[in-house]
């Protein structure tokens, strides 16, 4: 059947957001050093460490979980927006959630300071906001496709973050037909209501549309779920250690055009 709409993933696929998040903790530790003398790195890792423990203890995780947000993005998240009495909670527990991370963080490697890990939980949401990193094809890739097919971002967040995200970069917005954000449709990736409402808004069958995407567990398993190709965007060369698999592979966006004139 022939193609007649792509769904991109955004965090990882179109922008790279681990990039992004990789040297806003640079840039944050490297101050911490330059104040107390700390190891970067140790921090950086004590912090997402304490990060993580700390976001999985609050009532909202499960929430979370299904929307699709993840620690690091909890902190520089705002939740102003989103229907669910728990984005409401999160944005009351966002701020003191920042700032228990770093200074949980800087104390696991020896320095007592709150009122530094304070300043670091300001600091950290500044410098990632400095960094809205796409990949190199990602322009290349959109500008082919548009015209050619219909385009929907189907991406898991909290509403105002991957709105944010998506404002950052200067005429990313532009190339979709719809933008699906889960926590505005109450779901995340991979349930199948998300890629049942997307194949709905283009008015499309799911052998017309192919689905790309960097994560197994929720590109790749929910567009398998509602019968979409499914296309893994393995930049890295992970192997898939899971029961999960692709209809396609590829290194890099551009291997797109030949899977698509087939």
């Amino acid at each position: 059947m022939a193609k007649q709409a792509v769904l991109f993933d955004l965090d990882d696929t179109l922008l790279w957001d681990e990039r992004s998040v990789r040297e806003a903790f640079a840039a944050t530790c490297e101050a911490a050093a330059a104040v107390a003398g700390v190891d970067p790195e140790k921090l950086e890792e004590a912090v997402r460490a304490e990060a993580r423990e700390l976001y999985q203890s609050f009532e909202t995780f499960p929430f979370t979980q299904m929307i699709g947000i993840n620690p690091f993005e909890a902190l520089w998240a705002q939740f102003k927006e989103g229907e669910q009495d728990e984005f409401r909670k999160l944005e009351r527990l966002a701020p003191e959630y920042r700032k228990e991370a770093w200074t949980r963080g800087l104390k696991a490697i020896g320095v007592d300071d709150a009122a530094l890990g304070a300043r670091l939980a300001e600091q950290f949401p500044a410098e990632r906001r400095l960094r809205p990193i796409v990949y190199e094809e990602t322009f290349r890739v959109l500008d082919a496709l548009k015209g050619k097919y219909k385009l929907l971002l189907l991406t898991n967040g909290s509403p105002d973050l991957q709105k944010e995200k998506l404002n950052g970069v200067d005429g990313l917005l532009a190339y979709f037909d719809h933008i699906i954000i889960s926590g505005d449709f109450g779901e995340g990736k991979p349930s199948s209501a998300i890629f049942h409402h997307a194949l709905g808004k283009l008015g499309v069958q799911a052998d017309e549309a192919i689905m790309v995407g960097d994560k197994l567990t929720t590109d790749i398993k929910g567009a398998n779920s509602v019968g979409i190709p499914s296309v893994w965007i393995n930049r890295h060369g992970m192997k898939a250690d899971t029961e999960i698999k692709p209809t396609y592979e590829i290194k890099h966006l551009e291997e797109l055009f030949t899977l698509l004139d087939r």
